[in-house]
């Protein structure tokens, strides 16, 4: 067999010369990146408010409006974020801002056009004496005398509000008092019987109401009453609308609804403990919410409660009627589930609804003021509407209402729609308004109109909360940025 032909070709790779790999080539159109298309993304940043306040240097944690001059703002938070950081709020009016008018399609057409302005608001009146941040505020009912702060230090600071001749509001600092680790919440009572009267719930678990009376120098905010029996931090709390009862929930999966003035025990309406008309605990396997309860509220005719919890849990009970010859049910007592909202209203404690529709925490919670619907917000960026005059049947479920950002807030506007107008916020940034009328089965949107400034994405750019008084005209917001917005509707 003969050799293997060899070719006469040199198969070795070529050799760069020298001078050639020293040699330097421009590159005239500068580096481009590895799968670009070479166009630059544009970020847009939109700002749909008429006025704004810029005054905290930290994010805005509380936000309260006057109630017969929606005009008083007084928003609360942190002067910084060390952990020596004191607490501060302001006082600011937003009567100067003047609405801007509807402009033509051609205005928004013409690239010359340069946007409004949106104004620049002072403060009135700067709230201080909080060593940490100020977490919640309120103006007193029926008329607003008095401004209440409270804060993660614990304290609870009044202040008096004066109007002069010229209609010109000021505020002076009346007293304190500092009882708990922490405030948590505040809320005033509505019942003209009792002005001037707040409740409050706090870190240790306990629920305090104080009633403010300036013309007594020598105790100004007097200790109506104070309740011990949650074992957790006590997350929320709300009044009935007649003022009768004051509902708290606890991260310990307890809810009790307090008789604070006696007229529930003066016709032996009471349970055991002498202090609520409804007691459930965790311990209640049909109640009890593995992860706590963070919400809730009260329908508008005081006939049931809603509380919203970890896990996307909704439950409805019964309140008892202080008119009727009704027994309380404790979480010792077994009673049937009553199916429906009418059925066992009268039974204090009866548990009437279970929902499960959303599937994170339930942190907001809304009944319409004139249809029977109750709004639901959630962790998981979702809005649910129940129709309580259906067994609290599912009308609406807005699953992307927040882009899966935590919605914060929901609020029916009063005055506004018949009671089918919603309100609601969330940590995307935006304040959103929903029309909730039309079956559950329709698919058109129910988005009306949404408002945007706050930086959103999440945490450090959400909106923290928002007041927006009886018509709706003007939403006023909290935002994490450190920023108060004022929008126009």
């Amino acid at each position: 067999m003969s050799a293997p032909h060899q070719d006469d070709v040199d198969d070795a790779p070529a050799m760069l010369d020298v001078d050639d790999a020293l040699e330097e080539v421009e590159d005239a159109e500068g580096d481009i990146a590895m799968d670009s298309d070479e166009e630059q993304e544009e970020i847009i940043l939109q700002n749909d408010s008429v006025a704004y306040f810029d005054t905290h240097k930290d994010s805005v944690f509380a936000i309260a409006q006057h109630p017969t001059q929606p005009s008083l703002i007084a928003t609360g938070g942190s002067e910084g974020e060390g952990d020596d950081a004191p607490g501060k709020g302001y006082v600011f009016d937003t009567s100067p801002v003047v609405g801007r008018p509807v402009l033509p399609a051609s205005f928004h057409a013409d690239p010359s056009s340069q946007p409004p302005k949106s104004i620049e608001l002072k403060p009135l009146f700067t709230i201080e004496g909080h060593s940490d941040s100020i977490s919640t505020l309120a103006f007193t009912l029926p008329r607003g005398e008095f401004l209440v702060s409270g804060g993660l230090d614990g304290r609870l600071r009044t202040y008096q509000l004066a109007v002069d001749a010229r209609n010109k509001p000021s505020f002076s600092f009346l007293a304190e008092s500092q009882e708990v680790p922490e405030v948590n919440w505040l809320a005033p009572c509505p019942s003209p019987k009792f002005p001037n009267t707040v409740a409050l719930g706090a870190s240790d678990g306990s629920v305090w109401v104080y009633t403010i009376d300036a013309a007594d120098a020598a105790n100004p905010m007097q200790i109506v009453q104070s309740y011990f029996l949650h074992t957790a931090s006590c997350s929320a709390g709300t009044w009935s609308p007649d003022g009768t009862f004051l509902a708290s929930v606890s991260e310990d999966s307890s809810l009790y609804v307090w008789d604070v003035w006696g007229e529930a025990a003066a016709k032996n309406l009471v349970n055991d403990n002498g202090q609520t008309v409804v007691s459930l605990t965790g311990q209640d396997q049909r109640f009890g919410v593995e992860g706590g309860l963070y919400s809730v509220a009260i329908d508008p005719k005081s006939t049931f409660v809603a509380v919203g919890g970890a896990g996307g849990a909704v439950k409805i009970v019964g309140l008892p009627r202080v008119g009727t010859d009704t027994q309380p049910v404790n979480s010792k007592q077994s009673k049937p589930k009553a199916k429906g909202s009418e059925a066992g209203s009268a039974q204090g404690g009866t548990i009437l609804a279970d929902l499960q529709t959303q599937s994170d925490g339930i942190e907001t919670l809304s009944f319409s003021p004139k249809q029977p619907l109750l709004a639901a917000g959630s962790v998981d960026g979702s809005i649910a509407v129940y129709d309580t005059s259906r067994r609290f049947a599912v009308r609406r479920h807005i699953k992307e209402a927040h882009d899966q950002e935590s919605v914060v807030k929901v609020d029916f506007v009063a005055g506004l729609g018949d009671g089918w107008v919603l309100t609601s916020c969330g940590m995307d940034g935006v304040v959103k308004r929903w029309d909730v009328r039309g079956a559950a089965s329709s698919t058109e949107s129910s988005l009306v109109k949404e408002w945007r400034g706050h930086r959103g994405d999440g945490e450090g750019g959400g909106v923290l909360g928002f007041v927006q008084g009886s018509t709706g005209e003007r939403v006023v917001t909290a935002g994490d940025d450190g920023v108060v917005l004022v929008f126009e509707a």
